[in-house]
């Protein structure tokens, strides 16, 4: 029998355990290293994915209602002013040395609501005929929405005759049975200021003076004019009243609105009424003697000039209307555009103990207002600007949103500091929208950028561009992944900079 060695057996057996244990090893480090290049290869595809879906995707989902509306909710909670017609300027400036003769005035730029000047703005005052650009708003809706129409014949009731009216008052000199249109009783009131009309208007639209005045009360109430309201549409009741800071806010939207009434009526220099299509059947021109009393046939035509001093004198000038009553004094609004700016000028409680003297301090604020505004100020438009903006968020479960602006009033009120001209001045106006990556979690309403529009070194304006939904962020393996894409998106000057030489 062969005896073994245990000596040389122990030794041999420890030498193949070292040498299994190496080849474990070795595959164990083999294992792991394929294993960790195949998650490196992975993380990198990934890597890839991301940045191929990125590149692909160049806009913002569209928003839902719900999402729309919380958007909408929060702007008019945290940016009220947006949704105010009139506003501030959003930049300071010194009081300009103006010398005002009215008890109360204002003046803004009519394309966004931008207060240039007041004095004493919120006075409740008697309208007077300021009050007719209400009954005209409300004839002027009636049409937009096919209810009447300019060449539809209005029939005379009793009540809107001349003959009929209180004494002292302004007419067109309707007359019994005359022939006349909606269009005739719109020029008839915004030219001649006729009292007259405002009543036929009234009656035609709504049946009755009072179902009128309740229209043109809701329009104020609609607007948020709380000092506005009104007892009739014609402004000779002193009842009447409102504040040439609400009279400017609805004036802003009668022309925003209705903005071919300024050429079709306020404009016009004169009106004759009646001429022969406009008289009773049976009745001829002719003259006649008003000097016992109106008769309730009219059949002289009376040409009558626009009531608005400054129409046809001072350059620009294309509107609105007057007003007087003892009560209010001499009233104007007054409108003017000079190179497409529209500046619009309310003054109240004017001077003057005759018409004559009431005339010359309504010619003198309405020129020293328009003025100094056109010499001072331009419109620089915004259309460019008041758009979205798409932006990429990175480690989130969405990669992009859209930037909103918080305002989006159609022009910034520039005032004029630089250069030789206005327009040169406007030439200065330097924009800069600054924009980044976003990454992780972001909610609705978050500002995520602006744009900053400056006069030399001068900042006018900063508009805040925020988030128009919430996002929330992904996994971690996305968000490590989405890191290196945004850094190289850093690197690569994807931030937007300087657009104000474009």
């Amino acid at each position: 029998m062969k005896i073994i060695n245990p000596q040389f057996n122990e030794t041999e057996f420890q030498d193949n355990q070292k040498t299994n244990q190496k080849i474990s090893l070795k595959k164990i480090t083999k294992i792991t290293i394929a294993v960790v290049v195949f998650v490196i290869l992975s993380f990198f595809m990934i890597v890839a994915v991301r940045a191929f879906s990125f590149k692909k995707n160049t806009s913002a989902s569209a928003l839902t209602q719900n999402q729309i509306l919380q958007l909408e909710s929060f702007l008019m909670e945290n940016y009220p002013q947006n949704y105010q017609i009139l506003k501030n300027l959003p930049y300071n400036i010194s009081k300009p040395e103006l010398e005002i003769w009215a008890n109360s005035a204002i003046l803004i730029d009519t394309s966004n609501g931008n207060i240039l000047y007041e004095k004493n703005a919120d006075k409740i005052i008697p309208p007077a005929s300021m009050t007719k650009l209400f009954a005209m708003f409300v004839v002027e809706e009636e049409i937009a929405a096919g209810r009447l129409s300019y060449d539809q014949k209005i029939p005379l009731p009793p009540e809107t005759w001349a003959c009929n009216m209180p004494p002292h008052s302004s007419l067109m000199f309707l007359g019994k049975d005359q022939n006349v249109t909606l269009e005739e009783l719109l020029l008839g009131l915004s030219i001649c200021s006729g009292n007259d009309a405002a009543y036929a208007l009234a009656f035609a639209t709504c049946g009755s003076m009072e179902e009128f005045v309740g229209r043109m009360n809701q329009v104020a109430e609609n607007l948020g004019l709380k000092n506005t309201h009104f007892v009739e549409s014609s402004g000779y009741s002193e009842k009447n009243s409102t504040t040439a800071r609400e009279m400017a806010a609805f004036c802003k939207i009668y022309i925003q609105n209705h903005p071919d009434s300024i050429q079709r009526f306020h404009s016009v220099l004169d009106f004759t009424y009646p001429k022969k299509h406009n008289l009773a059947q049976g009745d001829v021109i002719q003259a006649q003697d008003f000097s016992q009393g109106l008769p309730e046939h009219i059949t002289m035509p009376i040409t009558q000039k626009n009531t608005n001093p400054l129409l046809g004198k001072l350059v620009g000038v294309d509107g609105l209307k007057t007003g007087y009553i003892d009560e209010s004094g001499y009233n104007l609004s007054l409108t003017a555009v000079r190179n497409g700016n529209r500046f619009l000028s309310i003054t109240m409680e004017g001077p003057g103990k005759s018409s004559s003297e009431g005339q010359k301090g309504r010619i003198h604020d309405g020129t020293e207002l328009m003025e100094w505004a056109f010499s001072s100020f331009a419109d620089f438009s915004l259309e460019m600007y008041n758009h979205p903006y798409f932006v990429r968020v990175f480690g989130a479960k969405e990669k992009g949103i859209n930037l909103i602006p918080a305002y989006t009033d159609k022009t910034l009120t520039v005032p004029y500091v630089c250069g030789e001209s206005m327009e040169e001045n406007l030439q200065n106006v330097k924009v800069y929208l600054n924009i980044e990556n976003l990454f992780g979690s972001v909610n609705a309403g978050d500002t995520c950028g602006n744009i900053k529009f400056y006069l030399d070194d001068y900042k006018l304006l900063e508009i805040p561009l925020l988030a128009d939904r919430t996002v929330f962020k992904s996994n971690f393996v996305i968000r490590l992944a989405d890191r290196i894409l945004q850094k190289m998106a850093d690197n690569t000057s994807e931030k937007k900079k300087l657009m104000g030489c474009l």
